[in-house]
Parts: structure tokens; sequence; C-alpha cells
């Protein structure tokens, strides 16, 4: 076109396998750069049966290209919205349509990604996402958990100088507690280029991903509807109140604001202890202190994934003061509505190292949060008896 314009067939870079249903990971530059530009990435990327594609912005400017223009240092509107009609109809030619598909964005590419995951959360199996912000104020929706069961990993440079801090402290906050995706997030020194632990992070992390939807396939999506919880009254999971809380995002996992009072986490012991066929004792992967709860999985039929450690039949564990918090398994429906709901956080390697059904419960704050706690660990309870 002759404003630099194209969007027709986009300009990619391939590497990797040709298999059309291998699971596809699509990568998207920064503005001013190039498909070529994201190559550099490849030794320190996974081999195996996985394909990759870089793609060109389709806007010719600078020195490179752009996927959109910025208006006051945001993303276009339209011409994001018309980037990611044009890129999701692409990627309907990529391909067997079941492929697991997963996102690389870098700087303005991560707006790009994040659109994306917002319009078609069913279309991706998960994203890395690179010092870059998400696109607020560019008419993109972005309801609470709206990628609840897709895992992300995010990176920031602490010291990034082409994106406005406002923007990075805004896209950390919604994706680790608001978005309701499982997300593992770094902030490293610098910010002008990547720092090398961030590469071989992505590398592992991409790597255990991919394992994982070799082994177990994507994790399932919210479908829609309210899950029914037989262990709370009346079958539904009410709204937890105010804000969620302030939790770590790497591991281990613990929540660092709104923590309940002693007395009542003791309470809570006390009940969901006593649950039935329950023994109890030390976890092997906590912090010291941390109680877990254990059912014999001679006497059940639950698969692994209802378990956080499998072997040793441990389903929930509480953390010790001053946290409070829990680590329960719930199948994938409950745990999506305990996340919309605020009652959950999903572990930042839930579908990647461990159960897409594993989140952190905050523990009780009064004694009507203590009802509606251990009717949740008790639904993890059911779940791991089969």
């Amino acid at each position: 076109m002759a404003d630099g314009t194209s969007l027709d067939e986009p300009m990619v870079a391939r590497w990797g396998t040709e298999h059309p249903a291998a699971p596809l990971v699509v990568a998207l530059h920064g503005n001013g750069t190039s498909e070529h530009s994201l190559i550099e990435l490849s030794p320190w990327l996974p081999y195996g049966p996985v394909a990759y594609v870089s793609v060109r912005g389709p806007h010719a400017g600078g020195k490179g290209y752009e996927w959109f223009p910025l208006v006051d240092g945001t993303p276009d509107a339209d011409a994001l919205a018309a980037t990611t009609s044009w890129l999701l109809r692409w990627l309907d030619t990529e391909g067997d349509p079941e492929r697991p598909v997963l996102l690389l964005g870098f700087r303005e590419g991560v707006a790009l990604a994040g659109a994306l995951m917002l319009a078609a959360p069913h279309r991706f199996a998960g994203a890395v996402l690179l010092y870059g912000a998400l696109p607020f104020d560019a008419g993109v929706a972005m309801p609470r958990a709206a990628l609840a069961g897709m895992p992300v990993f995010l990176a920031h440079g602490s010291d990034d100088v082409r994106t406005p801090p406002e923007l990075l402290r805004r896209t950390w906050d919604w994706l680790t507690r608001h978005s309701g995706a499982p997300v593992w997030a770094e902030r490293e020194a610098g910010g002008d280029q990547l720092a090398g632990k961030v590469v071989g992070d992505l590398g592992t992390w991409l790597g255990d991903r991919l394992d994982w939807v070799h082994a177990h396939g994507e994790n399932p999506l919210p479908d829609g509807g309210e899950p029914v919880w037989p262990t709370l009254p009346g079958g539904r999971l009410p709204a937890r109140a105010g804000e969620p809380p302030q939790v770590t995002t790497g591991v281990p996992q613990h929540q660092t604001s709104q923590n309940g009072p002693a007395d009542l986490a003791e309470a809570l012991w006390q009940r969901i202890s006593a649950l039935g066929g329950v023994s109890t004792g030390p976890t092997r992967v906590g912090v010291e202190g941390t109680r877990a709860l254990m059912l014999d999985r001679a006497t059940g039929t639950a698969a692994d994934d209802a378990f956080v450690l499998p072997d040793a039949g441990e389903f929930a564990h509480l953390h010790p003061a001053p946290d409070h918090s829990l680590h329960v398994v719930l199948p994938a429906g409950q745990a999506y509505d305990a996340v919309g709901k605020g009652w959950a956080v999903p572990h930042p390697l839930a579908g990647v190292r461990v159960s897409a059904g594993m989140v952190l419960v905050p523990g009780p704050r009064d004694p009507a949060e203590l009802e509606t706690v251990t009717g949740i660990v008790a639904a993890a309870h059911l779940h791991a008896r089969g």
C-alpha cells in the first residue's frame, strides 16, 4: 500500500519443526525492528517438536516495522484492532487449527500479544511477555479473570526507559492480581537489553510449558457457566469482599497482604484436618512449618493432577504465620470460579510444572470467610478422593 501499510499475507521468518500439528510459538517484535530481531533468542529456546514463526509488523516506520502507531504513548485503538484481526485471520492458515499456539512478545509486541489473548483467549496456550506493557486505554476490554487458564511468563527491566513506568506497573498489577492467569513474573536490573537471566528463565519456562502440553494437553478453558460447589451452602461460591491480596510472583508462593488472624487459621486447621480419611504432617514443598493434608492414594480414584504432591497424596497445605494462606488443587472449573471471585490466585506454575487447578487461597479474615474457605478446602478434598 502507498502509505507503507500492508495487511496482506505477513512476512515471516521460521525455524524449528515444520510439522503442521506441532505447537507453534509466534514471536512479535518491538516497533521499529523486523521479524528477524527475535531470532537471536533462538539458541535459548527449546528444541524438539515445536515450530517458531516471527511475524513482521504491517506498518513501515523508521528503520523497521510497527504493529500500530502510538498516540501519546498509547497504541492507536483502530490500528491495534485491525492488526489483531489480521493476525487472527493469518493464524487460521497456520497448520492444524487445533495445534497449541503460544505468543512471545517484546516491547510493543507485548501490547499486541495482550490484545490477541484478550480477543481470543481460546486460541492461545500461553504467552511470554518481555519488557513491554499491555494495551491499556486502547479500546481493549480487560475484565477480571479474562485469562484464566493461560500461563504467562512476564519480565520487566527495573530501569526500563522506553516504556512508561506507570504502564509497566499497571501491567504487572493486572496480570498478577486480576487477569486470572498463572503468572511467573520477574523484574531484573537494566531495561535497555534483555537480561541474561530473563533469557535463560524464559527458555526454561517455555520448555516446561511445552512439556506439560505434550503430556497433558492445554489447560481446560472456562466454559462460561458457574460451577456447582457441593461443599458450600446453596452450591455456589460467593464473591470475596475487596481487592485480591498481594501474592509473591515466584516460588515459594505466599500471601503478603490482607493476612488473617492466627486464631482463625487455627480454627480452619482444626476443621480441615478432620475431613474424612485425612492424615497430616509437614509438607515437602513449602517453608518450614507448613502443614499438609494427605489422603491414602490406594483408597481413591483421583488422577495425579488432583494433588499438590501425588506420590504423598498431598492435596492441600496451610502456610505458617504470618501468612496463613493455603495451597489447594481444585477441578479447573472451580479453580477459575474461585479466581474470578477473589478467593484464589493461580499458582505461578499452574499448567507449567504443577496441576492447572492449583491455587493459593487467602486465609480467612473473619468468621464468615472461615466458613467459605473451609468449603473450598472441602471441595479440594472431594476432588482428591475422586
